[in-house]
């Protein structure tokens, strides 16, 4: 299974694109340049006389097929018959019938040979001034002929004393203007001889210059070009910045709208996938923090419903037992009685009150501790010494099991003392006589554990988990009363100094009930004990 490629860093993905975007420009511009170069040039691309004079098409009559030797279309060839009849001619102008003698005055292909022709003013107007350099031999011949062919002056060897017009048009190159002329002699496939006539185009300084002129139209090949590749490297970077930017956005202003989307794996570069999956946990956190919220909700909804209900009922007694004194309906031998319980429904007020009091402290944000380096052990029999009493008329049996060493712990020794009476109220109010309460404390694993629990009714395996809840009291837990707020007053002191409390599931044998106590040693107790169990 191939592993899903790194994504790179966005500079990286910014300045690839900029440097792929200047390659695709200079690639146009220097691909426009080659056409540019290359359409110039085919006005200096010779025609291959050579490999059209020595293709065997020729002498077979296939004359069609050597066009392809020609690079334009102002470069032809015209084959001639001994008798000067026209039998093919891949251009036009070609004469139908050209006599063997006015061929004869074209220079051979591949002589050195050119003639220039020169009409002539003044009293010589009419005469044509022929001159014919041999850049082989080295030589130059100069002829004048008059109007009718007549050689006046001169001559280029050959004994001539005079031309007919046909002759001359050769001659002088004038039969083909701007062209040069040259013959070739062979003959066909039957041997009978034939005549090739040659004609390439000369380009002047103008007509080379009107077609560079004209040449700039193939710069405008470039512009779209450059549009489509511009096009093309907006969509590349809108796919990949542009279209994961959208999700990002979609995804807050959904998050605005109050809808808990995720981005998931919105694509693009390594800071944008980032950004994407810091979004998606900070989704996840607003989720579980609204759920937190929702749950705060209904728990405080709950708990002004559990305070109405305890004040409720006391207050509802007390009102009833004083409206029944002041009507007159007590007889007054039954007033003191009357009294006794509104008394006690008071101070049942009164230890709401104070219940609720010291848990809204305990959860306050600004609730701190004062703890200082205390012996566990030696604080907890100190304790249990002054509760002896009260849990002996209560008619419940103690057990310890303390340490003769000491455990130092860093206790805020009245928060804890808070913690030990909720702990051991609870036993004794929601407890039968008879009931026999334990209190050990042992060291492991690097901190304090102090256990307390009983052998009393037990608390049903389905309360374990919300025993620490606020209100969690009588038919919701134990029986007995109280204000349901005592073990979370406990935890919530407990985990201020960096401990734990819990319920055990499964309480050492011979228990009901067992709470585990988890405090941290003082530094040097825990270098002393270390890990070490006791």
């Amino acid at each position: 299974m191939k592993s899903k490629r790194e994504p790179g860093r966005l500079f990286v993905l910014l300045a690839r694109s900029y440097l792929l975007f200047t390659l695709t420009l200079l690639v146009i511009a220097g691909s426009t340049f080659l056409l540019w170069n290359w359409w110039l040039g085919r006005l200096y691309q010779p025609a291959d006389w050579d490999g059209l004079l020595a293709d065997p098409a020729l002498a077979a009559g296939d004359y069609e097929s050597l066009v392809t030797y020609l690079p334009t279309r102002e470069d032809a060839f015209a084959v001639y018959g001994a008798d000067g009849v026209l039998r093919y001619a891949s251009g036009e102008d070609f004469d139908a019938f050209c006599s063997p003698q006015a061929i004869a005055m074209v220079p051979q292909w591949g002589e050195a040979v050119t003639v220039d022709a020169y009409i002539l003013a003044g009293e010589e107007a009419g005469r044509q001034l022929l001159v014919r350099r041999d850049y082989q031999m080295g030589l130059t011949d100069v002829m004048v002929v008059d109007q009718a062919g007549r050689v006046v002056f001169g001559g280029f060897g050959d004994g001539r004393t005079d031309y007919t017009g046909e002759e001359l048009l050769y001659l002088s190159g004038s039969r083909f203007p701007d062209c040069l002329l040259s013959r070739w002699e062979g003959e066909d496939r039957e041997g009978r001889p034939i005549l090739v006539l040659l004609r390439e185009r000369i380009i002047d300084d103008g007509s080379y210059y009107r077609r560079y002129q004209q040449s700039w139209k193939i710069w405008l090949l470039a512009l779209p070009l450059y549009l489509l590749s511009v096009a093309f490297f907006l969509w590349w970077l809108s796919r990949k910045i542009g279209r994961p930017l959208r999700r990002l956005n979609d995804a807050v202003e959904a998050q605005a709208e109050g809808r808990l989307v995720r981005v998931g794996d919105c694509g693009g570069a390594r800071e944008i996938r980032r950004i994407g999956e810091s979004f998606d946990r900070f989704s996840d956190r607003l989720a579980a923090s609204e759920a937190e919220r929702r749950r705060m909700d209904r728990d405080r909804q709950k708990m002004i419903a559990d305070i109405s209900h305890d004040l409720k009922t006391p207050i509802t007694v007390i009102a009833g037992y004083i409206d029944a004194i002041c009507d007159g309906r007590v007889p007054p031998e039954d007033t003191k009685r009357y009294l006794k319980v509104i008394q006690a429904k008071a101070e049942t007020l009164t230890e709401l009150a104070n219940a609720f009091h010291e848990y809204s402290k305990v959860e306050h944000p600004e609730f701190t501790l004062h703890p200082e380096d205390t012996d566990l052990c030696e604080y907890l029999r100190e304790y249990l010494a002054g509760k002896y009493d009260e849990i002996d008329l209560a008619g419940f049996a103690l057990e310890v099991s303390i340490p003769e060493r000491p455990i130092l712990c860093p206790l805020d020794r009245a928060q804890f003392r808070r913690v030990l009476d909720n702990l051991l109220s609870n036993a004794l109010r929601h407890n039968r006589l008879g009931t026999v309460l334990f209190f050990s404390v042992s060291v492991r694993e690097g901190q304090a554990v102090l256990r307390v629990g009983d052998n009393g009714a037990g608390i049903p395996p389905d309360r374990v988990q919300n025993i620490f809840d606020p209100f969690v009291v009588g038919s919701d837990a134990r029986t007995g009363g109280g204000s349901g707020l005592g073990l979370a007053i406990t935890k919530r002191i407990v985990e201020q100094h960096g401990g734990t409390v819990s319920l055990a599931a499964r309480p050492s044998p011979g228990w009901s009930t067992e709470f585990v106590v988890k405090l941290p040693l003082c530094r040097r107790e825990t270098a002393l004990h270390g890990p070490q169990r006791s």
